[in-house]
């Protein structure tokens, strides 16, 4: 079968066109022109089948010859909240690799501890588009600008809600009623996620969430778990937590 350039034109469906920024990679970069089939999505989980009517170095207006609905390898939503590191390229990274595993949404925290108290969201959701056309999915993760977990742990969220952090279980620091009842370590997120159920996970900043956050989010409803034995950087644990959650919620017979 024919593989097809794939743009991402978020209007595609009402104003038949692709985004300047678009139509000019696809005209003046792949040298396409009038009558050439191309691929669109507008990252609301639809793919649009269509054909070149225009093209100009800033202008490509599309025939919309069908359009399909995508489905996602993952049965529930994923939320990861994270706060982001120093250097602005880890987050990128984070972003252009979850986007291509798959997941929903990603909201920056606002942490004591965070490195870092300005993020631009436009460069990552730059990068999220990117992954998207690499990836060929249909669905654009939403990018919630930085927030303080304060403000954070009041948002509603109807799902199961776990917090990541490397605080030793038998630690003097670790207040007695924040340890697992009946064991030293924390359960593995793999063990306790549940596949069809809406799910957020909390990574903390480079120097961990504060006693005092932990606390917090416990009292919110959120359930501290671990990502595994080693000590893991702060967009590696975001990044393992979406595999994690995506692979226990994908369909077995798929």
């Amino acid at each position: 079968m024919k593989e097809y350039h794939l743009f991402y034109a978020p209007y595609v469906a009402e104003e038949k066109r692709l985004p300047e920024d678009e139509a000019a990679h696809a005209v003046r970069v792949l040298r396409m022109k009038e009558g050439d089939e191309v691929l669109a999505t507008d990252g609301n989980g639809h793919f649009y089948d269509c054909i070149i009517t225009t093209a100009s170095s800033h202008r490509c207006l599309l025939q919309i010859n069908s359009r399909r609905t995508a489905t996602t390898s993952w049965q529930a939503p994923i939320h990861i909240a994270v706060a982001p590191t120093k250097h602005m390229e880890r987050m990128e990274w984070l972003v252009e690799k979850s986007t291509e595993v798959g997941f929903d949404r990603l909201t920056l925290l606002a942490c004591k501890n965070c490195g870092r108290r300005v993020v631009k969201t436009e460069r990552l959701e730059k990068v999220a588009v990117a992954a998207l056309k690499q990836s060929r999915k249909a669905w654009l993760p939403e990018i919630t600008p930085l927030t303080s977990f304060s403000a954070f742990l009041q948002q509603p969220f109807e799902g199961q809600k776990f917090i990541a952090h490397c605080y030793q279980m038998d630690s003097p620091d670790l207040p007695p009623h924040l340890r697992p009842v009946g064991t030293s370590k924390l359960p593995e997120l793999r063990e306790v996620v549940s596949p069809d159920v809406p799910t957020l996970v909390a990574i903390g900043p480079e120097g961990d969430f504060t006693i005092e956050e932990v606390q917090a989010a416990i009292a919110a409803g959120f359930r501290p778990i671990s990502l595994g034995s080693s000590r893991l950087r702060t967009e590696t644990a975001a990044l393992m937590a979406v595999i994690q959650m995506n692979m226990a919620k994908t369909p077995t017979d798929r």
